[in-house]
């Protein structure tokens, strides 16, 4: 006798949101995708955006190291980059060397470099020795445009590094993209409350990871019971 498992309805684990739709919004599913019925959802920039940002670099006037601050040529913006001005201010004073830090336009601590070494976080850099030794306080600053602000969703990706790995979401429909991006309804926003066993996390998730994933989703307004 074949065994039929009935899956979770459409937007089945939503027990109340608010009317009209409110807490709803018409999503972008990204490409290569396999997604349920109330899959946890991570979303980054839309691959359209990054390929028309622009990012531009300057020096501090007050510098002392004059090295040369070079933006990668093929890929200065890399996913989960913001619009505006990231800092990279150096903590180390070392011959014909130095570390800076990296601060994204919401002042968040992304990492450190070397100079000589490349970064590659949002934005990617180089910045190579001068004649000038740099000091402690030296910077530069990147400036990141991003007129087309669209995103595309993906399942949650705990691993990821651009944007995938923060909740975002949850699937109200199921979904499979090949090569090309689709559209479902995703619940993005509260007030809502969805029922808590019928959600769907990354598999191998952790106790932790779901419990800050449930947090993340309070954040968006949207509690599960």
């Amino acid at each position: 006798m074949t065994t039929l498992t009935e899956t979770v309805h459409p937007g089945a684990f939503i027990i109340a949101e608010a009317p009209h739709e409110h807490c709803r919004d018409s999503i972008t599913v990204a490409t290569s995708q396999t997604i349920v019925v109330g899959a946890a959802l991570g979303r980054r920039v839309a691959s359209a955006a990054l390929a028309s940002a622009t990012s531009s670099a300057a020096a501090d006037a007050g510098n002392t190291g004059n090295g040369t601050f070079t933006l990668d040529a093929t890929t200065p913006v890399a996913q989960g980059a913001k619009d505006g001005n990231y800092r990279i201010v150096n903590e180390l004073v070392a011959t014909n060397s130095g570390e800076f830090v990296v601060y994204d336009p919401s002042g968040i601590l992304l990492g450190r470099v070397a100079v000589g070494a490349t970064f590659n976080n949002q934005i990617k850099f180089v910045i190579a020795d001068g004649a000038s030794d740099f000091t402690i306080g030296d910077a530069f600053t990147v400036t990141v445009g991003i007129a087309d602000t669209s995103y595309e969703y993906t399942a949650l990706n705990l691993s990821a590094t651009d944007g995938t790995q923060n909740v975002a979401g949850l699937a109200v429909y199921p979904v499979t993209t090949t090569s090309a991006t689709a559209k479902i309804a995703g619940l993005v926003r509260g007030p809502a409350d969805v029922r808590s066993s019928d959600l769907t996390w990354p598999s191998g998730a952790t106790a932790a990871q779901i419990a800050e994933g449930l947090r993340a989703l309070e954040r968006l307004g949207i509690v599960a019971r």
